[in-house]
């Protein structure tokens, strides 16, 4: 056993260093098996024990035999209490989660201050399996299907090559001793409940059961890495800048729905909502669809997603005698005296106006209903709803608009189009020139 971990943690290059690994020892089975393949294969290695106060009299003997077995092999030993149910209570969680949290967030904390290359943790073979049957039951994806990883981070799981039969028969014949944690034996936990139940009947139909879920969770695992490449390609295809999506993109890919999906869950989205948003690709424009965090507007060519803001108007005081602004937006603003031989660049990001007609500071702000201006080039009023209508503007792109103003009067929707009265004609003697970076 000890040979096939050896090649297993070289294979995954889960302890190339010299530093201490740092090995939590609960004192079962898989954790003296754990450190006492370390110690043989030569890691150093540095022993941490959590006593979660959780089963009286078995908790403290559990530490007792953890330092004892540690000190055995010459291990330093370091341990720390816990008061397990009241931090469950206070954080709202299992107490299943809240040894979990405390644990490795202890075990962070040591290995910064002891200098540690990894944490190395119990989980076998048989962990594993049993992950790929719990996520199977409440429902996952690929992902879910690969089991436990053999490296998460700084945090290394050396057994997973070998199962529980292989571990506690290396134990027998090393003559070393462990704990049994009455806990194990309950099924009252998913976890255990699979182990004692659901295992023992699949075995009665394949008595390599095991085995062969651990190599399905392996070529799974490969068949992840082949799945997250691609789905970066198609990131890069489909995301637009500014939070879109491409439609067209998205649907040259195969399996687009779940593309969809996996671009969506990362800003809240649910698998449900997701199926709705993709549902709704061949549809009319304008459906908006909610996570906890952001909002998503199907338009007619994108995907609009965008987070989600309190409704209220945000007005910003402009000295144009400052120059630039980076808030909230990317502007400048030049002055001017118009001469014979001044040009006009037509361009919708530049604003040339009569500097003499504007009444100063200008302001900023986001639009409200109700707003109106005079198109350049135009005499009659018109409605920002109106023109924005016209200009086939989604709603997330009304809501980006910014009106710089003069007084309570439009000067320019930035970036977009300027108000008549503010133009440059043949009276004007001074211009502002304002442009927009953005």
């Amino acid at each position: 056993m000890i040979h096939t971990i050896r090649l297993y943690i070289e294979k995954y290059q889960l302890l190339p260093e010299d530093r201490p690994v740092l090995v939590g020892l609960s004192g079962g089975a898989d954790s003296v098996a754990l450190l006492g393949v370390l110690v043989r294969l030569g890691y150093p290695c540095i022993a941490l024990h959590c006593n979660f106060h959780l089963r009286g009299e078995e908790s403290d003997r559990d530490e007792a035999f953890a330092r004892e077995f540690a000190e055995s092999l010459g291990v330093s030993f370091h341990k720390i209490d816990f008061d397990t149910t009241s931090y469950a209570g206070e954080k709202h969680v299992s107490i299943e989660m809240a040894a979990r949290e405390l644990r490795y967030a202890w075990f962070e904390e040591m290995r910064e201050r002891l200098g540690g290359q990894a944490i190395a943790v119990a989980h076998h073979r048989d962990d594993s399996v049993e992950t790929v049957l719990m996520n199977l039951v409440r429902g996952t994806g690929i992902r879910g299907m690969s089991g436990i990883r053999p490296r998460n981070g700084l945090v290394v799981r050396p057994l997973l090559c070998v199962s529980r039969e292989d571990i506690l028969a290396w134990l027998a014949e090393q003559g070393y001793a462990y704990i049994t944690d009455s806990t194990n034996l309950s099924d009252a936990y998913t976890r255990n409940f699979i182990r004692l139940n659901i295992l023992p009947l699949l075995e009665e139909i394949n008595p390599s059961a095991r085995n062969t879920i651990a190599r399905s969770a392996e070529h799974l695992s490969a068949a992840e890495a082949i799945y997250i490449y691609v789905l970066e390609q198609a990131r890069k295809e489909i995301a637009l800048p500014d939070g879109r999506l491409s439609i067209a993109a998205l649907m040259r890919f195969p399996a687009s729905e779940t593309i969809l999906y996996e671009l969506l869950k990362e800003y809240g989205f649910t698998r449900l909502v997701s199926d709705d948003v993709f549902g709704a690709l061949t549809k009319e424009p304008g459906k908006l669809f909610y996570s906890s965090t952001h909002r998503l507007l199907k338009d007619r060519d994108c995907l609009w997603i965008a987070p989600l803001e309190k409704e209220e108007e945000r007005t910003y005081r402009l000295d144009p005698e400052k120059g630039i602004y980076h808030e909230p937006l990317d502007l400048s603003f030049r002055k001017c005296v118009v001469t014979n031989d001044f040009s006009i660049e037509k361009n919708k990001r530049i604003a040339y106006l009569d500097y003499d007609k504007l009444d100063f500071p200008l302001t900023l702000r986001t639009w409200k209903e109700g707003d109106w201006f005079i198109p350049f080039g135009m005499k009659g009023r018109k409605k920002l709803s109106d023109y924005f209508s016209d200009h086939k503007f989604s709603r997330i792109e009304k809501e980006r608009a910014w009106l710089l103003c003069s007084g309570d009067a439009i000067v320019w929707i930035v970036g977009e189009r300027a108000d008549n009265r503010f133009r440059i004609d043949e009276s004007t003697k001074r211009t502002l020139i304002v442009n927009f970076f953005g």
